[in-house]
């Protein structure tokens, strides 16, 4: 199938974290993934890193990249690039929910934390 629904992001167990799976591994992609999330006021996604580079599209919202002991702020219709292995957080900072579309040059998507071991998500990667 080439034309997929595009579902609308879930609560997952991780706070504040609500995500959709549009493409990868389970849509027949072989090379790309892509996620949509919403992270609620305040929330954050844990530090982490992926084995691959990641692009994210702001939506809707404001937020905070940390990454190599930075902190860069973006806003709507910013565009956040993060090279393979680059540990990085994104955090909520505003009043209303982060909107986001992540694109992945790989599927599935690798995702480690600080120590190395692999995250394990609630969803498909």
């Amino acid at each position: 199938m080439y034309v997929h629904p595009q579902k609308r992001p879930a609560a997952t167990p991780i706070p504040g974290v609500a995500h959709a799976t549009w493409a990868g591994g389970p849509t027949g992609s072989l090379e790309l993934s892509v996620w949509r999330q919403t992270l609620a006021p305040g929330a954050a996604t844990p530090p982490h890193r992926h084995d691959c580079e990641e692009v994210v599209l702001c939506t809707a919202g404001c937020g905070e990249l940390h990454m190599a002991g930075e902190v860069h702020r973006f806003g709507a219709e910013s565009v956040i690039t993060i090279p393979r292995g680059a540990l990085h957080q994104l955090f909520n900072v505003g009043p209303q929910a982060l909107e986001s579309v992540a694109v992945f040059a790989a599927t599935p998507v690798g995702v480690f934390l600080p120590d190395g071991s692999a995250l394990d998500l609630p969803w498909p990667t």
